[in-house]
């Protein structure tokens, strides 16, 4: 499980790429690069960290179910993703 203050610092991290992705895209476009080095290094879309939707966990996350592989694991072998069976683990 991941720490509150970890989730919160990536929450908040989430909230500034969103505020600032049109006016990055814009900056982006016309090439104004000395603008864009004045917006908030968190506002960059490349600082955000995959995080496990249920635990928080950003070790072993797969992209495609948006869980980490623990947590992947628990919920095929319950039968709770369709479409996923165990085969051998």
């Amino acid at each position: 499980m991941a720490k509150e203050s970890m989730k919160a610092r990536e929450r908040k991290r989430q909230e500034l790429v969103d505020r600032y992705a049109e006016k990055r895209a814009k900056l982006k476009a016309e090439g104004d690069y000395i603008g864009l080095s004045r917006l908030p290094r968190n506002s960059n879309p490349i600082r955000l960290h995959n995080r496990c939707k249920l635990t928080g966990r950003p070790k072993g996350y797969m992209r495609q179910f948006g869980l980490s592989r623990i947590t992947f694991r628990e919920m095929a072998s319950q039968g709770l993703i369709p479409g996923i069976r165990k085969a051998s683990w």
